[in-house]
């Protein structure tokens, strides 16, 4: 058996444990967060003043100045992950209870990177309409809303008609989130290989929610629509593809890239291609190697499905590609919104603002490119921060805080020095709660 024979063995036995110790540790916990007090109990007669008849002024004072929920409550902290369960992951449509222990973890990254409480709502409808009126109903209590694994087309509907009748931000994090972090990645794999994204001919395999935003915001940055190219389950999208007209998010595409009309496969767009950009089906051997390999020279491949990327990173690398990211942290170059979603929604609270925008977006892109180039790791195999610096996500907090004063969709002015500091503190509470729990034994380590 030759080295490299044991080298993806050894690779594959890895990428696989994940989901083993998953199937074990799920039920050990029952569940990955819980609600905990975050007010002092010095004894039972401070119930009186955290419930009856204390609570009461509280209450009246913000029935006489509404905006005084985000000083009185937690509604400033705290985020409603909404999913129908429709479209979790690479699995499909599982349901809401089975998206539920996403759900979970979505609310336990929040916290952790991110000092946000979240917490999980999966809703038992498929109707649009009724996820719409829900989420309004929701909005009292919650600072922001972080919808998940919605399938498309109505993802796209009801994030730009919730983003319309709200006033706290409301962010689809498998469009949104998924985008800002690949930006990131792509800023730094384009300094690498000393190449302009004006220039690049970009390869999208995948036109869902994910790649649609991706691509939306790789143009906000800069590409040229005409060098972006677009491929789903049939082939090539292009003007001639009018079986999309009645998919709004994917005609759009068909009208403004592919400048060439390129009709084809994935293999025909890769060719002479110098990024491909995947957000489709999990491998592996979704994408062959045969295809990258007709990439340009210095290709960047990012294959971002989960639970299993489109192709192995090794395979990527033997077929040419110079710079190669996937959607996972147990592989070098995670590009996950996982990266991005904790400290945006740092950013986006603290300022109380309205929305978060495309130029949120890109700010957090830049805060997270360049806190990788600040450390001077950034390389190949060292693309953007690892989830364990929680320096990055305050960088990314204060990048999105100050972005919303900017554009003027923050209620709160705070400087950069301020956003800094509540974000650090919060952040780092979170990490050092975790860490005390487990040593007294509070959380028991399995």
């Amino acid at each position: 058996m030759s080295n490299e024979k044991v080298s993806k063995e050894e690779l594959l036995k890895k990428a696989n444990k994940p989901a083993e110790d998953a199937m074990k540790l799920h039920p050990f916990y029952k569940g990955k967060i819980e609600v905990l007090p975050k007010c002092c109990i010095r004894n039972v007669d401070d119930f009186a003043i955290w419930y009856t008849p204390g609570v009461a002024s509280a209450c009246m004072d913000i029935k006489a100045h509404p905006e005084k929920v985000y000083e009185h409550t937690n509604k400033g902290n705290m985020v409603a992950v909404v999913s129908d369960g429709t479209r979790v992951l690479g699995l499909g449509d599982i349901g809401p209870e089975a998206g539920l222990p996403v759900m979970e973890g979505k609310g336990l990254l929040f916290k952790y990177l991110g000092g946000v409480d979240a917490f999980p709502i999966c809703l038992a409808t498929k109707d649009p309409k009724e996820i719409i009126r829900t989420v309004q109903l929701l909005a009292p209590s919650f600072g922001g809303i972080n919808l998940e694994d919605i399938a498309q087309p109505k993802c796209f509907d009801i994030l730009d008609e919730l983003r319309k009748t709200m006033d706290i931000p409301v962010w689809h994090d498998d469009q949104q989130g998924t985008a800002t972090v690949c930006l990131a990645g792509l800023i730094n794999a384009l300094k690498i290989v000393k190449k302009n994204i004006q220039d690049v001919k970009i390869v999208l395999f995948g036109a869902g929610a994910a790649n649609i935003r991706i691509g939306t915001l790789y143009m906000h940055y800069g590409a040229k629509p005409e060098n972006l190219i677009y491929v789903d389950s049939k082939g090539t999208l292009h003007k001639g593809r009018t079986d999309l007209k009645e998919h709004r998010e994917k005609w759009h595409m068909c009208e403004i890239t592919n400048g060439r009309q390129l009709v084809g496969k994935i293999s025909d767009a890769l060719a002479g291609a110098d990024v491909l950009s995947a957000a489709s089906t999990p491998g592996p051997d979704v994408i062959k190697k045969e295809w990258v390999a007709k990439m340009n020279k210095d290709a960047i491949v990012f294959v971002t499905a989960n639970p299993i990327p489109e192709m192995w990173p090794w395979d990527a690398k033997e077929a040419g590609a110079r710079v190669v990211a996937t959607g996972r942290s147990d592989f070098p170059n995670q590009v996950n919104n996982s990266l991005g979603f904790p400290g945006i929604f740092r950013g986006a609270l603290d300022v109380q603002a309205r929305t978060i925008t495309n130029e949120m977006c890109v700010a957090a892109a830049e805060a997270l490119a360049g806190y990788a180039v600040k450390t001077g790791k950034m390389g190949e195999d060292y693309l953007l921060p690892h989830m364990d610096e929680p320096e990055v996500f305050i960088e990314e907090a204060v990048a999105v805080g100050l972005k919303a004063i900017e554009q003027g969709v923050a209620r709160r002015t705070m400087t950069a020095a301020e956003l800094r500091k509540n974000a650090e503190f919060l952040i780092r509470r979170s990490i050092r709660d975790v860490e005390v729990r487990q040593k007294e034994g509070i959380v028991q380590l399995p």
